[in-house]
């Protein structure tokens, strides 16, 4: 009677088996957890690919980031920043815009719900942002993908390391570290109606609006307090005046005197520092001043800087804590 297996043992049949399953491995299951890939992208900062049909990155600011957009196959973009989304120019490249702002302290519940549906739902690839890439995408991206099932929970930390999320944002940390896959039928029985542009509270408005004047600053302070040719239309005289308009309007808001006491004051703070810059910038351009001028605007941007992280860490970035 003859044995069951009666094939002859040959190494190299052996061997074409075992790349020929490996390639299945790699084709199939593996990929969707291998991705986390860098992309090198001079007008999308920061993108990484995190899934065959989710893109992580910064603001796409101009035309030419949205053709980069565009090359990648990308039919839909998330903002989860504070600020208006271009939603002309996304329609313009024929894309869809989805507004789902979330802050620095972390995700609410219902909002990793509406990012789930969201990156479940509709049409890919997506490109989902915030203003740098750095912060607030990736944890949206991680806790979205985790929560509708495109990446293992195990993969959503490694997106925060690669992304270079800083880890004083222990609301952001904490919403992908406990983020789980929701239930199919959860998500199927989920009706939302996304927007374009979403009602932002006055005081997150003028949060987005400082945050790019301070952009517009650092960006000057590199080139010696001067217009470049890259960006001319940036003026030192100019953005140290309105960072200085941005505090004194947030001091204003409802929102800021319902706020503790401690808040209020390294407002009031920043706000003495904005002014001392719009001073100190000026005397770049006239040369009036008994110190180095420039050294002196680059001290104060620092120490403005300075303010906002501890004012952050304090306030903003582990509420719930």
């Amino acid at each position: 009677m003859k044995p069951a297996l009666t094939r002859e043992f040959n190494p190299q049949t052996l061997t074409l088996e075992i790349v020929a399953v490996s390639l299945w491995l790699l084709n199939g299951v593996c990929a969707q957890e291998l991705p986390l890939e860098k992309l090198t992208l001079e007008y999308l900062p920061n993108a990484i690919r995190i899934h065959s049909r989710v893109i992580s990155g910064g603001l796409p600011a101009d035309e030419r980031a949205f053709q980069q957009l565009q090359s990648l196959g990308v039919k839909t973009l998330i903002s989860v920043d504070g600020a208006e989304p271009n939603v002309s120019l996304a329609h313009q490249f024929g894309m869809r815009y989805v507004h789902l702002p979330h802050g620095y302290d972390g995700i609410s519940e219902d909002r990793l719900k509406e990012l789930a549906k969201a990156l479940q739902e509709l049409e890919g690839p997506i490109y989902i942002h915030c203003h740098h890439g750095q912060h607030r995408s990736p944890a949206a991206a991680a806790a979205g993908c985790i929560a509708a099932g495109l990446i293992d929970p195990t993969s959503g930390l490694e997106l925060l390391r690669r992304a270079g999320t800083n880890p004083n944002y222990r609301g952001l940390f904490r919403v992908v570290s406990q983020a789980q896959p929701l239930p199919t039928a959860e998500l199927d029985r989920l009706q939302i109606d996304f927007v374009e542009r979403a009602k932002v509270p006055p005081l997150a408005a003028a949060m987005v609006a400082l945050e790019h004047t301070f952009d517009n600053l650092k960006q000057l302070s590199r080139n010696r307090w001067q217009s470049s040719a890259a960006h001319p239309d940036l003026e030192s005289t100019h953005e140290g005046l309105l960072l200085r308009e941005h505090f004194v309007e947030m001091l204003r808001t409802e929102e800021t005197t319902r706020r503790p006491e401690g808040y209020r004051q390294m407002l009031r703070d920043a706000q003495q520092l904005a002014a001392e810059l719009e001073t100190a910038v000026g005397q770049v351009k006239t040369g009036d001043s008994a110190r180095d001028p420039l050294l002196h605007a680059t001290r104060l941007l620092e120490s403005l800087s300075a303010n906002c992280r501890d004012c952050h860490a304090q306030f903003r970035d582990t509420a719930g804590d």
